[in-house]
C-alpha cells in the first residue's frame, strides 16, 4: 500500500499485465529525445535495405510469475532508425511470425516531432510486417541489397526472439554476406538464437555494449519490473565470450567488425550516428 500511495507501484493493465510505475516513468521517461538531426552524404548504392527484426510480443514473464508490459522501446528503435534513414537507407520490417509491431507506447515521446513523423512513416509496415520465413523465402538469395540486420532493443526483444531458429539462421546469413548487424540494450538477446541446433554461439570473443543485469535487479525497487527478471542477459552473453563493454546504462557504443551495439536507451542517438557513419564509411 505504502508503494502505491509513493508511487512506485507497478501499474495493473486490463490483461494483468503490469508497466512502470508512476515513479519510474518519471525517473527514465521523458517527452522528448537527445535527437540530433545530421544531414549525412546520403549512400546511393544498390546495398540500401535494413531489415528490422521487431518483437510481436507484449507480456515478459518475471521469476516471480507476474508479467512486465513490453515490446520494443521506441526510443531504441526509431533514434537509430532515423539516423539510418538521413543517411540514405530504407526499412523492411519484420516480426517473427507477421503479427503486428508491440511497442513500449508508454515510453513513447509525445513531444519529439521527429520520432513522430518516422513512426507515422512507418506505422503501415509496423501493423503489417514480414514474416521472417518469409523474409528468408524471398531475399536470402539478394543479399547484395542488404546493408544491415537491426534489432531494436526493449525487454520485448527477450521473448520468444532468442529462442527463434528464423531468426539465428538471419544473424548467421548477414555474418556471412558480410552485413552488419546493430542492435542496443535488450535486443542483442537476439543472438542467443544463433546457440540453437548446437551450433556455436556467433559471436564469441567479441566486444558488446549491453543493458546491465545490475540494472535490471534494481528496478523492482522502484517498480519499473514488477519483479526479477527470468534470466540476467548481460551474464549470459558473458558466459558465452562475449566481451562487455559496459557496466552502467549509459551511452556506450561499440563496433567491432562488423556488429554495432549499444548498451541502454540512453545509447540509442549515438548508435544511430555510429551506425549511420559506419555504414557510410564502409559502403562507400
Amino acid at each position: 500500500m505504502l508503494k502505491k500511495i509513493l508511487g512506485f507501484a507497478p501499474k495493473l493493465e486490463s490483461d494483468g499485465s503490469y508497466s512502470p510505475s508512476k515513479m519510474a516513468l518519471k525517473m527514465g521517461v521523458s517527452d522528448k529525445t537527445d535527437f540530433e538531426n545530421i544531414t549525412y552524404q546520403k549512400y546511393q548504392g544498390k546495398k540500401s535495405k535494413i531489415l528490422v527484426i521487431f518483437t510481436e510480443e507484449k507480456n515478459l514473464e518475471m521469476k516471480n510469475g507476474k508479467f512486465f508490459s513490453t515490446g520494443n522501446h521506441p526510443v531504441e528503435a526509431l533514434l537509430p532508425m532515423l539516423h539510418l534513414k538521413n543517411a540514405g537507407f530504407e526499412f523492411e520490417i519484420a516480426t517473427p511470425t507477421g503479427k503486428p509491431v508491440v511497442f513500449e507506447m508508454w515510453a513513447f515521446p509525445e513531444k519529439d516531432e521527429h520520432v513522430k513523423d518516422i513512426y507515422n512513416e512507418n506505422k503501415a509496415s509496423f501493423e503489417k510486417p514480414l514474416k521472417l520465413s518469409e523474409f528468408i523465402k524471398s531475399s536470402f538469395d539478394y543479399s547484395d541489397s542488404y546493408a544491415a540486420v537491426f534489432v531494436p532493443g526493449g525487454h520485448g526483444a527477450m521473448i520468444g526472439i532468442p529462442e527463434d531458429v528464423n531468426v539465428g539462421k538471419i544473424l548467421r546469413w548477414a555474418n556471412e554476406k558480410d552485413l552488419f548487424t546493430i542492435s542496443l540494450c535488450h535486443g542483442p538477446g537476439a543472438f542467443l538464437s544463433t546457440t540453437l541446433d548446437n551450433q556455436e554461439f556467433l559471436y564469441k570473443g567479441y566486444n558488446m555494449a549491453v543493458f546491465p543485469d545490475s540494472v535490471d535487479n534494481k528496478t523492482p525497487m522502484f517498480g519499473y519490473l514488477p519483479g526479477k527478471m527470468p534470466y540476467g542477459l548481460s551474464e549470459k552473453l558473458k558466459s558465452l565470450g562475449v566481451n562487455l563493454m559496459n557496466t552502467k546504462m549509459d551511452k556506450t557504443v561499440c563496433v567491432d567488425r562488423r556488429l554495432i551495439t549499444g548498451s541502454s536507451p540512453l545509447a540509442s542517438n549515438e548508435l544511430g550516428k555510429l551506425a549511420a557513419n559506419t555504414l557510410l564509411k564502409k559502403l562507400n
